[in-house]
């Protein structure tokens, strides 16, 4: 599956680090936030709904937008009010899915040196690969096609199944995305997955919200703009400080999973 024997070697040492820990897990639905969580955009994000907009309206934004933890349709619609676009060009989500994709499209070449894959991002998504009682997607704000984008350009995607995640193309409602990929989870799988079998990994306050509103537990991640302090506060079932120690995140994720 994974195209050669050095990952599926890569995959075995995971695998072998998770040994009473990974191996434990019940039955799990891991849904992984994207941008600051698995990997850095490089500033490609803002520049890709900037372009986006003037694709759209025929002019460049006169700022840049703010989109942690937002959806793209949400980020969209912002950038349109804070330029004085009017509300009736904001309401085709299809055009602006497709201007989206677009810009993202001429954007994509610059993630790979802009850009980067997190510390121990990939080694997380190989060692959850190798459990066969998880699921793991993607729970995102972006639209479908520039999240597969971001991934891509990190060798990423083929370590999740994107066809079951969450994004923005969803629903511009973050916390709605969860029961969005639950959903398409229960008709590939047959699998029913609840708000105990549900665990996002994120890096805001909002990853959080829509974990609590959407009916998930939640582990913070503090590789965002958002520090561990910050992250407790908001509700986090837990919060680590990144990824790079997959002991620690393993025995998290199983800790946060059989809690009551």
């Amino acid at each position: 599956m994974l195209g050669s024997d050095r990952d599926h070697e890569r995959i075995e040492g995971m695998a072998a680090v998770g040994v009473g820990v990974l191996d434990q897990l019940p039955k799990t639905l891991v849904l992984w936030d994207v941008d600051h969580t698995l990997i850095e955009n490089g500033g490609v994000s803002k520049a890709t709904y900037s372009l986006a907009f003037e694709l759209l309206t025929g002019r460049l934004p006169s700022g840049r937008p703010v989109t942690d933890g937002r959806t793209d349709f949400q980020i969209m619609r912002e950038l349109f009010s804070a330029n004085s676009v009017a509300p009736d060009r904001c309401a085709d989500l299809g055009r602006i899915e497709q201007a989206l994709a677009e810009a993202m499209k001429r954007n994509a070449p610059l993630l790979p040196d802009r850009g980067y894959a997190l510390p121990g991002a990939a080694d997380a998504l190989r060692a959850l690969l190798s459990v066969p009682a998880v699921v793991q997607s993607v729970l995102t704000g972006n639209i479908e096609a520039n999240a597969w984008a971001k991934l891509h350009a990190f060798d990423l995607d083929r370590l999740v199944d994107l066809g079951v995640g969450g994004y923005g193309s969803d629903s511009i409602v973050r916390s709605e995305l969860v029961d969005a990929a639950r959903e398409k989870v229960r008709l590939k799988y047959g699998e029913k997955f609840g708000a105990t079998s549900t665990i996002l990994i994120g890096d805001t306050p909002r990853d959080i919200e829509a974990a609590r509103n959407g009916g998930a537990k939640i582990i913070a991640v503090a590789t965002g703009a958002s520090d561990v302090s910050t992250l407790q506060a908001a509700g986090a079932d837990a919060v680590i400080e990144s990824l790079v120690d997959l002991d620690r995140f393993s025995s998290v994720l199983l800790e946060v999973r059989t809690r009551a």
